[in-house]
């Protein structure tokens, strides 16, 4: 059966307030016939949905959204930045528009519960002409007042409210607007047909709906900000080219460069594509890709990267990725997919959250029979059912993981560690024992050619025909052949020092790459064979006896001809700079520590003394690296597996978390779960850092979302009467609820300062 060809998009979504609305979006795009998968971000305020072609198409897609009481567009660029910018600000308007009105309300409510008081003397001295006016002009004002600022502010949240019901759900749109709903028709009964003891509770009405919509506006703010890392990236590419043909000059859109275009960088510009330098020097700063902080030198053949900032040369450099193929578009990719995605630990706060506004709403119910049942007074039963209603806020609840997940994400690719979602990053924090490659992951990975030696005679085993003599250069120039076309360090190492000899050859054939143990190839007419002992030994090649060890951090390339073992090259790596502080970090934090590599033990063991490991072991091809990490996580422990090449593509996807190191062109069909992009060990531990601040964040906010529910809705209940009851009044459960998610959203914000070694 053919494989179901599918797309991806991510559609806006207007009118989400709470994780109840998210479960409801997502039920009913996955219910939608040729739906494969919906995942629906209420930070973002999208949903990203991969679906069928033939089947469903996105206008279908936006009308299943409608269906379940929300809005959707189809996205455009730009728009949606746009649109949630003019609603935080006219969310705001209203907010400090209905607070005006409600104190005002609240003042001018005063005359009509007059006790005597200490309150009424003051005011009635203060302001004489509002305890002058007739009680039946305040009340009817204040009604008027109430009901056309309810239909001015209030009203997308009784429509939300509204479709919900229809559609047989609820979310927070429903408790405020029952809870507010009941008030007004409680004081506008109160207004129609007044008597001795009725209370009016416009005032209340007016602060609760100010006040949530002050909390969404202070929310969008805050999600802004958490979003903020992807604006920033956005920010770096410039829009226009200077691209140069035939010696002119013309500034074009960035669309119209094509691959192999010259293009024009001048000081304090930025790039606007990858390329290669053609012409001239320079240094550039990449810290807002990679966050290296330091400048890097650019000299012809150097690789520099779109959006990374020119300094102090003017260069010419030729286009290499355009669009979506750049670095910083596939970061930008990763880290919105990672900020979208959900973490373990969302899943429990989800399933609270789709349950939570029903459970309220019986709550709700139980108060009000309790309270009438108790006191026998209409006006206190509402009053406290009311207070339930508005102070239950499944928001705080629902922004609680992904607020802290959106936040870190962005932080961590600001510092050059790209999380690729919530589940990698909650994994990252649970780690027991680390386990790193050797090449290009604690070394440098260009190993330096130190030694080429032949072996066996001076025969050159037919390399010339009988009687000629076989050389270094000769050695050098078949096993440059043969290793052209590998990216593995050791064969870069060859073919650089066959360059810098001058030494040319033809291309090789048959040529059949062996991960971890080298290479077969056909090379002037001979069967070459280059690559470790253990080749060797599967080949049936015996090496030399009476040949030396290598030298203690030098790693051995061997090569034979036509079955028969020829020489040797050997080459030493050298440790990168921050290893051995990066391995001391994670000690402390309490990590297990080992090196498994392919590399023979003498090469290994002086780069693991050196970087500060205890635990080697070498000669190890994939399989057995695999099998490796399957034992310690048979054994108990979550293992984090760091690798920098395709022999470590298979452990880094077994591992519980994969740490690729490397700044590619390649970045999103990396193996790994997080991607340093500095690829420096330094970037270890503090990834490891991040991801656990990261999750004791996010468990501050769940503790701090439910906490504050199961205090306060006993409370707005009355459990505590009269002691707390006045404090827990409508209006003030309905400030304490738009503060519930303003706290949670700032708490994840202190994410957006953290640092290494914090």
């Amino acid at each position: 059966m053919p494989a179901l060809e599918t797309e991806s998009i991510t559609l806006p979504v207007l009118g989400m307030s709470c994780a109840a609305c998210q479960h409801h979006v997502e039920k009913a795009l996955r219910s939608t016939a040729g739906v494969a998968g919906a995942r629906v971000d209420l930070m973002a305020h999208r949903a990203t949905v991969v679906f069928d072609p033939a089947a469903v198409g996105p206008a279908q897609l936006v009308e299943a959204i409608r269906g379940a009481g929300y809005d959707a567009v189809l996205p455009r660029t730009g728009d949606a930045a746009g649109r949630r910018e003019a609603g935080d600000g006219a969310a705001s308007r209203k907010a400090w528009a209905m607070l005006a009105a409600g104190f005002a309300a609240m003042l001018l409510a005063m005359p009509l519960t007059m006790d005597g008081g200490a309150m009424d003397r003051v005011l009635m001295r203060a302001l004489p002409w509002m305890y002058a006016l007739p009680a039946a002009w305040l009340r009817w004002g204040l009604l008027v007042l109430t009901a056309v600022l309810l239909v001015w502010a209030g009203r997308g949240i009784y429509a939300s409210a509204w479709r919900a019901l229809c559609h047989g759900a609820t979310n927070m749109n429903t408790l405020v607007s029952l809870g507010t709903g009941v008030a007004f028709a409680w004081s506008a009964y109160a207004t129609i047909d007044p008597a001795p003891g009725r209370m009016v509770y416009f005032d209340a009405v007016l602060l609760i709906l100010g006040f949530l919509l002050l909390g969404k506006s202070l929310e969008g703010r805050a999600k802004r900000r958490a979003l903020g890392a992807l604006d920033a990236l956005a920010a770096l590419r410039p829009a226009t080219a200077r691209r140069v043909h035939d010696h002119v000059e013309e500034t074009v859109p960035l669309e119209e460069v094509r691959l192999g275009d010259e293009i024009l960088v001048l000081p304090g510009e930025r790039f606007p594509v990858d390329a290669t330098i053609v012409k001239g020097r320079t240094t550039v700063d990449e810290s807002m890709l990679t966050g290296e902080s330091t400048p890097l030198d650019r000299e012809p053949g150097g690789r520099v990267l779109a959006g990374a900032l020119n300094y102090d040369g003017a260069v010419t450099c030729r286009a290499d990725s355009l669009g979506g193929a750049t670095v910083i578009e596939q970061i930008a990719r990763i880290v919105e997919q990672a900020q979208g995605s959900r973490a373990p630990m969302e899943r429990l706060a989800d399933r609270a959250s789709s349950i939570f506004v029903p459970v309220v709403l019986g709550l709700a119910v139980v108060t009000f029979v309790a309270w009438l049942a108790a006191t026998h007074s209409l006006q206190l039963a509402l009053a406290n059912t009311v207070a339930v209603l508005v102070i239950a806020c499944p928001c705080a609840m629902g922004l609680a993981v992904p607020a802290a997940l959106t936040v870190a994400v962005g932080r961590g690719a600001q510092l050059g560690v790209l999380f690729k979602g919530g589940e990698a990053l909650e994994r990252m924090a649970h780690l027991d024992a680390v386990i790193l490659d050797k090449t290009g992951t604690l070394t440098v990975g260009r190993p330096v050619l130190e030694a080429v030696q032949l072996v066996g005679g001076p025969r050159d085993h037919g390399t010339k025909g009988p009687g000629g003599r076989f050389t270094e250069r000769d050695l050098l120039r078949i096993a440059a052949a043969a290793e052209e076309r590998s990216n593995h360090p050791l064969a870069h190492a060859i073919v650089e020092y066959s360059v810098g000899l001058g030494l040319a050859w033809g291309p090789a054939e048959s040529v059949q790459v062996l991960p971890g143990r080298g290479l077969t190839a056909r090379v002037e007419g001979h069967d070459c064979l280059l690559g470790n002992a253990a080749l060797f030994q599967e080949f049936f090649v015996p090496l030399p006896e009476e040949v030396a060890s290598p030298a203690p951090g030098v790693t051995r390339l061997w090569m034979a001809l036509d079955g028969t073992a020829v020489g040797y090259f050997d080459a030493r790596d050298a440790l990168r700079p921050d290893a051995a502080s990066a391995m001391a970090a994670l000690h402390k934090s309490g990590l297990k520590l080992l090196m498994l590599t392919g590399d023979t033990a003498a090469a290994a063991e002086p780069i693991a003394r050196e970087a500060g490991i205890e635990s080697v072991e070498a000669g190890l091809d994939p399989a057995a690296k695999l099998e490796r990490i399957r034992s310690l996580q048979s054994a108990g422990l979550r293992v984090a597996m760091v690798g920098d090449g395709i022999n470590d593509a298979a452990a880094l996807a077994a591992a519980d978390a994969g740490i690729a190191m490397g700044t590619g062109a390649d970045l999103a069909q990396e193996a790994g779960d997080v991607l340093l992009l500095r690829a420096r060990p330094g970037a270890i531990p503090a990834a490891i850092a991040l991801a656990r601040q990261t999750l004791a964040i996010m468990r501050q906010n769940l503790f701090w979302a439910v906490g504050y529910n199961v205090v306060g809705i006993p409370l707005a209940a009355g459990a505590l009467y009269p002691a707390f009851h006045i404090l827990l009044s409508p209006w003030i459960a309905a400030a304490a609820m738009a503060a519930s998610s303003v706290c949670v959203l700032s708490n994840s914000l202190r994410l957006r300062g953290w640092q290494p070694g914090n």
